[in-house]
């Protein structure tokens, strides 16, 4: 695997791949990498003959100083499981090699900034577009892949890339989960054994929901999985929704796409879990 520290010489190294006829396949993460970034790569590896992961803590999308400080780096660990897993290209910048002093970005994504995630976390959708956008614009990439765990961040990027009309295929993988169900996660080492434990109910509520909606009781559904949260120790609940899979508006039993999403707080760790439900 080929390490990369500089835009530049990233640039210089994909631009002789392209001329070769290889397609680009990018994975962009901030690193603390898991199960669930490497089923992202092994789809990367069978649609793509390249494949470039990225690993940047992105200092813009933190809303919390403390949240991006406590962010895992480890960064060797990382490394050899990129390598034995295949990957072609690490690209690991510095915070100076993507961005100058006082830039600025903002991009209009309308109402699916402000739902859900956006709520809890203003300003969130705008440093993660405007990471990707370096991303895209520096890898140039064919494809590039996200896992299903952030579903609201694909809508936003896909919104990003309508608007923008980026040249890239954007692909979403199914969230992988440890054998009890949790949403696998970066954050999930923060967690104790007991919470752990307690975070369970998660995406136990998900799968309730997903085996009970029967197409007329989505109010009564969404209350019962409220309430399951609700009532288990050590969690707290920052939302529970099912929405329009498409725009993430609140759904009625009209719509044909549905997903529900939660966020929660395990302890001091904040973690997000979704499931198609329709």
């Amino acid at each position: 695997m080929k390490i990369f520290t500089s835009k530049h010489e990233l640039q210089q190294y994909l631009l002789q791949c392209r001329q070769n006829g290889e397609t680009i396949g990018l994975l962009p993460t901030m690193g603390a990498l898991h199960q669930g970034h490497l089923s992202l790569l092994a789809l990367a590896r069978q649609q793509c003959s390249v494949t470039v992961c990225s690993i940047f803590v992105n200092p813009t999308q933190f809303t919390n100083p403390d949240d991006l400080q406590n962010y895992p780096r480890p960064i060797e660990a990382d490394i050899a499981k990129l390598t034995a897993a295949g990957c072609d290209i690490l690209f690991n910048p510095s915070v100076s090699e993507m961005y100058a002093a006082n830039e600025q970005w903002h991009i209009d994504l309308g109402q699916l900034e402000h739902l859900l995630e956006g709520k809890f976390r203003p300003g969130h959708y705008q440093g993660v577009t405007q990471v990707v956008f370096k991303l895209f614009d520096i890898v140039k990439p064919d494809a590039a892949f996200f896992g299903q765990k952030d579903y609201q961040q694909v809508l936003v990027i896909t919104k990003m890339v309508q608007l923008l009309n980026m040249p890239v295929k954007l692909v979403m993988v199914p969230i992988s989960r440890e054998p009890e169900g949790l949403a696998m996660s970066s954050r999930n080492i923060h967690l104790s054994a007991g919470e752990r434990e307690h975070a369970l109910i998660v995406s136990k509520a998900l799968r309730w929901v997903a085996e009970n909606f029967n197409g007329e009781n989505l109010q009564q559904v969404t209350g019962e999985a409220i309430a399951m949260i609700n009532a288990e120790t050590g969690v707290v609940l920052e939302y529970f929704e099912i929405a329009d899979g498409d725009t993430l508006l609140p759904a009625t039993e009209a719509n044909p796409h549905l997903i529900a999403l939660t966020a929660v707080q395990a302890g001091k760790t904040r973690l997000i879990d979704n499931m198609i439900i329709r």
